[in-house]
Order: structure tokens, then C-alpha cells, then sequence
């Protein structure tokens, strides 16, 4: 592997002094935007107050790119059935992507998140917990939302917002949720759900019924004053919340490099009193690994646990998004056509594809008799999701009070009087 170093010109210099240290080693280094470190086999949160903070932090992952276990690897136990279903999970997101995406461009969605490239940060996770844990997403945990056993006839429906999404209309397209499957709904507001697991965690905390809460946000929400609070409420008040840092190099309009200057988001996990690894997000085993230790800490220890999942987005930060503006053409190594072609080629799926394969518990065909099922079942969500009656307009005035305000009385006679007068301009509204 080349030491070179890839980065903007504020971290150039830290970054080559932390390369050359890794080549003198003998050790692979990641190649990851977000930060560059020595890849370990070795799963091992560094403690606040116990473990020295390293120049960069190690990064653990268990297989390498081509699906391979790496030398000293201690891989998991997960049953074969298990391991098929979390490849059909990141392959159904995958398939779900793909049309909703395609559905939005042509005008059927107002809006849509992609998850490309970082399913095994939501599968991984998703999978490493109970169902009776508390997740709080951000917005690209769809893969662990799946996982749950939330349906992708359930998507649909939120995302065309007719009378069968639970959001009432309410929401913007894949701002999901279901408080029976203890997933709390996806919000717009950057970061307000980080410091909110806190809540969730404490409170099973003082139930004593062995639960935890996990929270995702990704390196540029890391930004948002929510997170270093919560991070400080959480280690002061001891609350079994799994902080769970999606690192995927890019937020929207802006590198990270423009969110920091040093070794990534895992050096602050110590600062605020938190055990802390960071992981390669792209190595779904690592990622089943990392989050089942992250829980027991969590729930033995009676203490917060940061992780920091290093993966890439291959996407758009949404449809709202032109990342050719900010993304970097080049990629970190000779022989690819751009940075995204070389993470597409590492993506998750082919390289946890690859792993199952050599057991013998996977095939080309398989994913691909899958693909066409999938896609398929999902297209028909969204034709029979957009066919459906839109929500009842009182639903907009709802939810809000137990009584309704006279302001809002007021405003829901001006609109009732405003569709009276025109009705023919409002043929989808249902009152």
C-alpha cells in the first residue's frame, strides 16, 4: 500500500508525519477521507484515564476489502442464517435505494437519502442489538430500520405520505420510525437526536432490564453543539447510550477536512470520559463486533461507549445535493477512475458477498435472484403507495394539543373555506 498522503493542505502535514510512522511499522494503513490510520485485528476500546491517546487512532476491522479474514482475526460466532440475513438486508436497502431514488428524480418524491456505500454501519449495528434497545437515527439507518422487521411496503408509505403512513403526512420522505419496534422517527433538525438517546438510556438505565439506547449522527453533524453535550451528559450521568459515529468523509456541501483539523471524531470520545475504538464501517463483521462490545460496556459498566465507524458515501448527501462540487475527483490509489469508483469497488455488499462466498453461503446468482425479487417487490410498493388516498387534512391541525388552540381552529376554517372555494384545484385533498 502507497504511504502518500491524499489530503487537504490543513492536514497535510499531521497526516504524512502519522503515514510515515504507520510505513516504518510494517502496518496496511486505511484509506478512508475522514481519517487515516493503522488498520489492527485487535478489538480494544481505549479507556479515558487508563490508555494514552495514540497520534490516530487504530483503526479494528476483521476482514480486508476482498473479504478476507485478516491475520489474528478473532471473527464473531453468528450463525450461517444470521449472516445471509444481514447480506440480504444491506442488498434489500440497496434495491430499495435505488428506485426510490430513481422515483424522486422523476418527480413522484419530494425528497430522498441514499445509503450507498455505509450499509454495514446500520445491518452491523442493527444486528449487534436486542430489539428492545432504543434506536435513534439520523437518516441513513435504513438498514438497521429493515432489520427490525419494518417493511419495505412501510417505506413507501411514508415516503408518498398517503393514509397508511404512520407520520400522517407529516414528515419528509424516509424520516421513518415505529415507536412498537423501539425506533425512534428520523427528524430533520441536525443532531437533536443525539443528545435525546441520553434521555431513553437513562431511563433503562434506572429500569435495571439489561437495555441500551444507540444514537447515529456522522462527522460533519459531530459539529453541532449537540454532540459534545451529549457526550458530557451522557459520561457524567452514566448513561448506557452507544454513540455511534458515522464517518463517511463528506456531509453535505463540505469535505472533512472542513470540519476538523485532527485524527477524525474517535480523539474526542476519551476527552469526554468515554471507552472509544474506531472500526472499519465497511466490514460488516467488525461493525456486529465492535457494537456487541459497545452494548456490554454499555449496559456492565453503566457508562456510555463512543464508536466511530469509518466508511464513504458513495451518494449524494440527498437529492438536494450536487456533491461534484465538493467531492474529490481523485482517487487514493493509481488504477481508479475516481475516489468514488475506488469505495464503490469496497462497497459493503461485495466485500461481505465475497466472505460468504468462500463459506460457501452465497453465490452471484443468489444476490442476483434477489436483486430482481427485491426490486420488484419494491416498485410495486411504490406504485400501490402513490395510488393510495392522501391523509385527512385534519391531520395537519392534529397532534399538536390535547385541545386545539383557537389559533389553530381558526387557521383549519380558512383552509376548510379556502378548499370550499376551489375545489378543483385540490382534487388529491381528503377531508
Amino acid at each position: 500500500t502507497s504511504c502518500a498522503p491524499m489530503l487537504g493542505s490543513r492536514r497535510a502535514a499531521s497526516a504524512a508525519r502519522r503515514l510515515a510512522r504507520g510505513c516504518a511499522s510494517g502496518a496496511e494503513l486505511s484509506r478512508f477521507v475522514g481519517a487515516r490510520s493503522e488498520y489492527t485485528p485487535e478489538l480494544r476500546y481505549l479507556y479515558p484515564h487508563a490508555d494514552a491517546v495514540p497520534p490516530a487512532f487504530p483503526c479494528f476491522r476483521l476482514i480486508d476489502d476482498n473479504g478476507v479474514p485478516v491475520e489474528g482475526a478473532a471473527l464473531p460466532d453468528i450463525a450461517p442464517a444470521v449472516m445471509r440475513r444481514m447480506q440480504q438486508t444491506m442488498v434489500k436497502v440497496s434495491e430499495f435505494d435505488k428506485v426510490f431514488n430513481e422515483a424522486q428524480r422523476q418527480g413522484r418524491l419530494s425528497f430522498y437519502f441514499t445509503n450507498r456505500g455505509e450499509e454495514a454501519c446500520s445491518v452491523g449495528s442493527g444486528a449487534a442489538l436486542r430489539d428492545d434497545d432504543w434506536v435513534w437515527p439520523q437518516y441513513r439507518e435504513l438498514g438497521a430500520t429493515f432489520w427490525r422487521g419494518y417493511t419495505i411496503e412501510e417505506a413507501a408509505n411514508q415516503c408518498c405520505h398517503n393514509e397508511l403512513d404512520a407520520t400522517k403526512g407529516r414528515q419528509l420522505p424516509m424520516h421513518i420510525g415505529s415507536p412498537e419496534k423501539h425506533l425512534m422517527y428520523v427528524k430533520s433538525n441536525l443532531g437533536q437526536q443525539v443528545p435525546a438517546a441520553n434521555g431513553a438510556a437513562y431511563a433503562m438505565k434506572l429500569q435495571r432490564k439489561g437495555r441500551c439506547s444507540i444514537t447515529y449522527f456522522g462527522e460533519g453533524c459531530a459539529s453541532e453543539g449537540d454532540i459534545p453535550s451529549a457526550l458530557n451528559i451522557a459520561s457524567v450521568h452514566g448513561c448506557p447510550t452507544i454513540f455511534f459515529c458515522r464517518n463517511n468523509g463528506y456531509a453535505i456541501s463540505t469535505s472533512s477536512s472542513d470540519q476538523y483539523a485532527g485524527d477524525g471524531v474517535a480523539p474526542r470520545g476519551p476527552a469526554y470520559g468515554l471507552p472509544t475504538i474506531r472500526i472499519d464501517g465497511n466490514d460488516l463483521l467488525a461493525v456486529v463486533a465492535a457494537t456487541q462490545r459497545a452494548r456490554a460496556i454499555a449496559i456492565e459498566q453503566r457508562r456510555p461507549v463512543l464508536v466511530e465507524a469509518m466508511t464513504y458515501r458513495i451518494g449524494a448527501h440527498s437529492t438536494s445535493d450536487d456533491d461534484s462540487a465538493y467531492r474529490n475527483p481523485h482517487a487514493p490509489e493509481q488504477g481508479w477512475d475516481s475516489e468514488r469508483a475506488y469505495w464503490e469497488a469496497r462497497s459493503p455488499i461485495i466485500r461481505f458477498g465475497r466472505y460468504l462466498q468462500s463459506l460457501g453461503w452465497w453465490s452471484p446468482q443468489m444476490e442476483e435472484d434477489l436483486r430482481k425479487a427485491t426490486r420488484k417487490q419494491v416498485i410495486k410498493s411504490l406504485n400501490d403507495a402513490s395510488a393510495a388516498p392522501k391523509p385527512n387534512n385534519a391531520y395537519l391541525f392534529s397532534d399538536v394539543y390535547d385541545e386545539p388552540s383557537w389559533l389553530q381552529r381558526d387557521q383549519e376554517a380558512a383552509l376548510n373555506a379556502h378548499l370550499d372555494k376551489y375545489p378543483e384545484h385540490y382534487p388529491a385533498v381528503v377531508r
